[in-house]
């Protein structure tokens, strides 16, 4: 990888892809989070410390074809769980009939 943003602004994402937030990194990555400063939210963010790894050491990704959902925010975490639970045997019936029971 070249680069990685972490939250970017819609429309300046530099690319198509996404950071999915699995990663299998070595021991070295704590003492870069020791030393990161405050990014996106005011939060220390691992994917500027992982982009300051790759900086000194290159860092692999791997390009995941799949679904993907984003449960970091309130709704995409409902629709997600909602999703997975009508997928689910024990549970769709009972999930569809609730659904039902709101009437929408």
């Amino acid at each position: 990888m070249k680069k990685f943003v972490e939250k970017p602004a819609q429309g300046t994402a530099p690319s198509n892809l996404a950071i999915m937030g699995r990663y299998v990194l070595t021991p070295e990555i704590f003492d870069y989070l020791k030393t990161q400063k405050e990014g996106a939210g005011n939060e220390i963010q691992l994917t500027d410390a992982i982009e300051r790894m790759n900086n000194d050491n290159q860092v692999y990704a791997y390009d995941f074809e799949g679904e993907r959902y984003d449960v970091g925010e309130k709704l995409g975490f409902v629709k997600t769980t909602i999703e997975y639970a009508l997928k689910d045997d024990s549970m769709r019936e009972e999930l569809t009939r609730f659904i039902k029971e709101l009437g929408l």
